[in-house]
């Protein structure tokens, strides 16, 4: 009997092996589809709670710190080898647009993970402090398991703060922080949001807002849970930040301004440069595209300026611009009814540029109260169609008399459509490419369409008169200045003044927001270099695509080109450009 029980396992061990023998090798696309599962098996490296997030991602916080980060560099390792093992040749064009968009994404988070950038987490713009005040702002709990999910990531929060914390005292021991200025201006958003009543809690407002499919004593008792939660998790957690930045961070936080200072931080810089352009350029090559681009423009606002009858020199029409009245909102609501008009009048004009739309809608927003002091004058938060979520055109309306009417235009262009919301909802709609694809984001496209956007806008009758002209032109003078100060403070170590300089001497910014993004500028070295040199490569490849097409130009399918394949690298959007140039001439 085991003679025989033997010679059967040897026969199965003998089919076993004949079957393996036949097996088909892995093809390309299966070892693309190997490293692609080992990249989004990663999770993600940071989450900034702007981009709209699936439904597992919008209820959970990244991991973050050393062994986070060890486990993520195995796991690139993992999929780079992986990677390289697919035959290019054996690919169709989307996949290899899939192979690039990886091969892309994993030198960039390879890079980052040498430089320890989880030792600085957080910054005048944003941080670990306010990615649940950024969601709180667009989500909706649509039943008693979801409002159970949202109770359950709020008593998260004290273990969120405590890990980012022992990352930045590994930054204080390393000396890797942040300038004083930033110290000071994170530390008034720490104390304002230690500060916050329960009455006007943000993070309250998903379970204030639950569905009346719940039942009322449901509804009351689940919002009873998240006050606890606030008052035993939250309210600590942010109190021990306040802490924190008082005694040990702010006392040991960097004198000079310059990322440049940093340890390592020359080459720190100039890999912050290429990610953030996705480019070769040196900073001393960006520094110089921006004062060339500061001329060019400021000679088109002194004809702008000739336009509006106004007699005087250009500083002088500046300062007439910032101070006379009629150019500011007087009411909160009135600031962001004016954004909603022009979103509308931007609307109608699309069909007849783009061939192909996003469902998904989006709607005007203030920036939450809780964090409108400091922040940035606008910005797009996408939305999410699976979880019936919108995407949102946040207005800042605080200090209203520093939010100018005759820069809205351009700012709803830029932050609402065509601008951050065409292109990020087009990236989430699209079909048969990895889930991956739907999230990419390289500051570069990304930041330069939304300029490119606002160029845009002049062909599409947006601005109506000569001061909103010179209101876009002064937001793209603001973004050739920050190729100045950026580079001009963290690489050439300017003083404050001297970046402050090319903003008040060549744009009608107002004060305050000149401050906040001075602060931005130093607190996030490089980002403020990606909108300038996106929009510059955009523009150039179109003008390439109408000069070699001539009457075969189709601007639709030229946007449809740019936008249907998601987040690019420049050069990976050019080479798509180009093969569309070439297959349009036939060539």
């Amino acid at each position: 009997m085991r003679n025989f029980t033997r010679l059967l396992a040897g026969a199965g061990l003998a089919v076993l092996m004949t079957s393996a023998a036949l097996a088909a090798p892995p093809t390309a696309s299966d070892r693309l589809a190997q490293a692609v599962t080992a990249y989004e098996a990663t999770g993600p490296g940071e989450d900034d709670g702007e981009s709209g997030a699936d439904d597992s991602a919008r209820f959970s916080l990244p991991e973050v710190g050393p062994k986070a980060d060890a486990r993520r560099r195995v796991q690139y390792a993992q999929a780079k080898a992986a990677l390289a093992q697919v035959d290019l040749a054996a690919l169709t064009p989307d996949q290899r647009l899939t192979h690039a968009l990886l091969a892309w994404s994993l030198d960039e988070r390879v890079a980052a993970l040498a430089f320890d950038e989880s030792r600085m987490p957080f910054n005048s713009d944003g941080g670990f402090d306010v990615i649940l005040l950024y969601r709180a702002s667009g989500m909706t709990l649509r039943t008693e398991a979801e409002a159970e999910r949202w109770l359950a990531l709020l008593a998260k929060v004290p273990d969120w703060y405590a890990a980012n914390l022992a990352n930045a005292r590994r930054g204080i021991q390393d000396g890797f922080v942040q300038a004083r200025p930033t110290v000071a201006g994170v530390l008034e958003r720490a104390r304002r949001a230690a500060a916050t009543p329960l009455a006007q809690e943000p993070l309250l407002a998903p379970l204030r807002a639950l569905p009346a499919s719940i039942p009322p004593e449901r509804r009351a008792a689940l919002l009873a849970r998240g006050e606890a939660a606030i008052a035993r998790d939250v309210a600590p957690a942010r109190a021990s930040f306040v802490t924190f930045l008082e005694t040990e961070y702010a006392p040991r936080a960097a004198t000079s301004l310059a990322a440049a200072d940093l340890p390592d931080g020359a080459r720190y810089y100039a890999f912050l440069a290429r990610r953030h352009t996705t480019t070769d350029l040196t900073p001393d090559q960006i520094h110089d595209l921006g004062q060339s681009e500061v001329r060019r423009i400021r000679a088109r606002m002194q004809t702008v300026m000739v336009q509006t009858g106004f007699q005087g020199d250009l500083p002088a029409f500046i300062a007439f611009l910032r101070q006379d009245p009629r150019f500011y909102a007087t009411s909160r609501q009135q600031l962001l009814e004016k954004a909603s008009e022009i979103a509308k009048r931007a609307d109608d004009q699309l069909p007849a540029r783009f061939g192909t739309l996003p469902r998904l809608t989006y709607g005007v927003r203030p920036v939450p109260s809780s964090i409108e002091q400091g922040y940035t004058t606008g910005r797009y938060f996408g939305g999410d169609p699976k979880t019936g979520r919108a995407g949102g055109l946040m207005i800042n309306t605080s200090q209203l008399d520093q939010r100018a009417l005759y820069e809205l235009p351009a700012l709803v262009l830029h932050e609402g459509a065509p601008g951050h919301h065409i292109q990020t909802a087009l990236a989430q709609e699209q079909t048969g490419v990895p889930a991956f694809r739907k999230g990419l984001y390289f500051n570069a496209y990304g930041e330069g369409w939304g300029l490119y956007s606002e160029w845009l806008g002049e062909e599409m009758g947006i601005y109506r008169d000569p001061y909103e002209l010179f209101g876009r032109l002064s937001y793209e003078m603001w973004r050739a200045c920050r190729l100045v100060a950026d580079t001009g403070v963290h690489w050439k170590r300017w003083s404050l003044d001297q970046a402050r300089a090319c903003f008040t001497d060549n744009t009608a910014l107002s004060a305050t927001n000149i401050e906040v993004e001075l602060a931005r500028y130093v607190s996030w070295p490089g980002q403020a270099l990606a909108y300038k040199v996106g929009e510059l490569k955009i523009l150039e490849l179109r003008r390439r695509a109408e000069t070699a097409l001539g009457d075969r130009f189709d601007e639709r399918k030229f946007h449809d080109v740019v936008l249907l394949g998601g987040s690019l690298p420049l050069a990976v959007l050019e080479q798509r450009v180009d093969a569309w140039v070439a297959e349009g001439k036939g060539t």
